[in-house]
């Protein structure tokens, strides 16, 4: 937890102006400069077998068009492999306690290895969503003074059936129930995209059209959608991670 080590952003989307679009989100919205991160994308060759999260501050997990819930025959050598190595990243996260924030396909990752059901039943439309905080949400050094409810942009074809054994809930939705919660004291996930804003969500509407996320005839109807209100709680989320563990700064 060292304020001086680097952040550790890993990133699995295969699109050259996704990934570089949801990195320059990550710097915005983190006020984070590109010096103090260290990024791999890990979507074709996976997590190098020597990093040590030793040299590290906290790490930062961001979406993919992965889904752990593809059968294992259907799924790609690359996602086998991520997957894999998200399994050995996250046992020693977890072990050691270690600052993590995987947001969407993250969470999916986490609550995977936590042993939660990972499904298309709570599936989402791309769209801003209006999510509750819980009572142990409200408590959190994250989401500490936020209103009761908060907007967030998101968009999955699956979600966590439940919340993961030992995990502790801290913001739930009406058409998904698992939306945000925090293994420990230092571990977290969201189901939406903290780094999200409507530019980024308009650029993935676009290049995500023929994913299967929604009809491409609704593209357009969507980018009016995310563009109907800010979410500057969701992205306050991104940013008191990044002070509390990266700056080593009061959030």
């Amino acid at each position: 937890m060292t304020a001086n080590k680097p952040l550790l952003v890993l990133q699995l989307r295969p699109e050259d102006r996704i990934a570089d679009s949801e990195y320059a989100c990550f710097l915005k919205y983190g006020q984070l400069s590109a010096a103090t991160t260290e990024r791999f994308r890990i979507e074709e060759h996976g997590i190098p077998d020597d990093l040590r999260l030793d040299d590290y501050s906290a790490i930062l997990v961001g979406g993919s068009p992965f889904d752990i819930s593809t059968p294992p025959e259907k799924k790609s050598a690359a996602q086998v492999k991520v997957e894999a190595d998200f399994r050995r990243l996250l046992q020693q996260v977890i072990e050691l306690d270690f600052p993590f924030l995987g947001a969407c396909s993250g969470n999916g990752l986490l609550g995977h290895y936590l042993g939660a059901g990972i499904s298309s039943r709570y599936r989402e439309p791309v769209g801003c969503v209006t999510l509750d905080i819980t009572s142990e949400g409200r408590d959190d050094k994250l989401l500490q003074g936020f209103p009761p409810q908060i907007d967030v942009l998101l968009g999955h074809k699956e979600a966590c059936d439940e919340t993961p054994a030992g995990a502790t809930l801290l913001m739930t939705g009406r058409a998904c129930p698992v939306q945000m919660f925090r293994v420990g004291e230092n571990v977290y996930a969201t189901q939406f995209h903290p780094e999200g804003d409507a530019e980024e969500f308009a650029l993935r509407i676009d290049v995500y059209r023929n994913h299967g996320y929604f009809a491409p005839h609704e593209a357009e109807q969507l980018v009016a959608a995310v563009s109907e209100k800010p979410t500057p709680f969701a992205q306050e989320i991104l940013r008191r991670f990044v002070a509390t563990y990266v700056l080593g700064v009061d959030a």
